[in-house]
């Protein structure tokens, strides 16, 4: 039976439906959100336990995983309506600010307080202010959210990880630099900050453009259509479109979906908005236990040991600045005393986004390691000062370090995130008790 779970990835993820269902139900009668139950499965399932999916068959079910996102994105986008969010005021920009800069400044400066290396320490800083909207969404839509929090926690998971793709593009230049320039004897850098930065600007406009264009595509096919089946058939379309395009080009799925579906709930009546949007929502149930069985399946519950004190240091550092910058613009920003309380608590989620960004500087900092200026400087400064860090000086260290406390950490994260939005989310009084039982 293992044999044939192995090889045949269909006869799998059936099971995963159908069990997953009575795990998302145990994890309700625990009062926890379904998608823990979806996690633990996902654990059981994977390498950490039985190995039923094993990096093969995980490789080959990524674009289940590419696909719930893109369905998350849309439903973020759909959520920002211009006239709720000048409800909300400006605060709400104040919040996303404060809490994505100061979960970058915080993390940075404990790190270097640790390691006493500013490369290592910028890098683990420009990684802290991703979100991940998965889990934020799926708390949200399993327990009928609604309310100012429950708006505002749309528009800081939708819009704080194309703040945090800039922060990372400066900070991971800045960090290149030091280490290239500084510690290694002024090698040249080869890339300015400007020139790093360019890039993720371009990734960011570019997605948002081609959201907008394929937004205003969507509203066209979609503007005389009335059956709920109709509309499924083409906002299923448009998602995948959007998915695939952004995977092509190398944009981000998530901006780009969000982008779709605010042009629709900004150019269409809310009562059309209802009738394209709502149809998903009947097929997202389905699309979360896969997507948080496959997230809990990637999950290497061996990594946690290896945590120390910057992994430690991390997960108490990014939940201050995420949950203390929240307050700090709340309060810059003057929202309701409800909102600037919980806002913070109901984001702390972090996976996808961040360890794709760990991933990147792992695989960068790996190449510039083999590089033979680089390995020469690397071993000549390794001689000359045998107690430094290795943290101070190798790429190749920093990249490991990253790669992972960030996966470890994620671990945490995303098992304690949802749990603490749920928390939000009825203090706020925007979850019935019904909802709550």
């Amino acid at each position: 039976m293992q044999d044939i779970l192995r090889a045949e990835p269909l006869l799998l993820l059936g099971l995963v439906a159908i069990v997953g269902f009575y795990f998302g139900r145990a994890a309700k009668l625990a009062r926890l959100p379904s998608l823990i139950g979806f996690m633990i499965l996902g654990v059981l399932l994977g390498p950490s336990a039985f190995g039923y999916f094993h990096e093969g068959n995980l490789e080959s079910l990524t674009f289940i995983t590419e696909m719930a996102l893109g369905f998350v994105a849309f439903s973020i986008g759909a959520e920002l309506n211009l006239r709720s969010l000048r409800h909300l005021g400006k605060g709400i920009v104040s919040v996303i600010l404060a809490e994505s800069l100061a979960a970058f400044i915080i993390v940075t400066a404990v790190v270097y307080l640790i390691t006493r290396s500013w490369p290592a320490a910028l890098l683990f800083g420009a990684v802290a202010p991703a979100s991940a909207p998965a889990g934020t969404v799926a708390v949200i839509q399993e327990y009928k959210a609604k309310g100012s929090l429950t708006t505002a926690l749309y528009a800081v998971v939708g819009f704080d990880d194309g703040l945090a793709i800039l922060i990372f593009g400066f900070a991971a230049a800045l960090a290149r630099r030091i280490l290239l320039g500084s510690t290694l004897g002024a090698i040249s850098a080869h890339q300015s900050v400007f020139a790093a930065m360019w890039e993720p600007t371009l990734e960011i406009v570019g997605s948002l453009l081609v959201g907008a264009a394929l937004g205003f595509v969507f509203c066209l096919l979609v503007g005389k259509l009335h059956a709920g089946r109709d509309m499924l058939i083409m906002a299923f379309g448009m998602v995948l479109v959007a998915t695939g395009v952004s995977l092509h080009f190398g944009l981000s799925l998530i901006l780009t979906n969000m982008a779709v579906g605010f042009v629709l709930t900004n150019t269409r009546r809310e009562s059309f908005v209802r009738r394209a949007t709502d149809p998903l929502r009947e097929i997202m149930p389905l699309l979360f236990i896969l997507f948080f069985c496959l997230a809990g399946a990637h999950l290497r519950l061996s990594e946690l040991p290896k945590l120390g004190a910057v992994g430690l240091a991390y997960i108490l550092a990014r939940s201050f600045g995420k949950i203390g910058g929240s307050r700090l613009g709340g309060a810059l920003g003057r929202i309701e005393p409800k909102m600037k309380k919980w806002i913070g608590p109901g984001i702390l989620s972090q996976a996808g986004v961040a360890i794709g960004l760990s991933l990147i500087i792992s695989t960068e900092f790996t190449h510039l390691s083999r590089t033979p200026e680089v390995a020469t400087a690397v071993s000549r400064y390794a001689a000359a000062n045998p107690g430094a860090s290795l943290l101070t000086y190798s790429p190749l260290a920093i990249g490991a370090a990253i790669i992972t406390v960030i996966t470890a950490t994620s671990v945490i994260f995303e098992i304690v995130g949802p749990i603490l939005t749920k928390i939000a989310l009825t203090k706020a009084g925007e979850i019935g008790k019904q909802d709550c039982a």
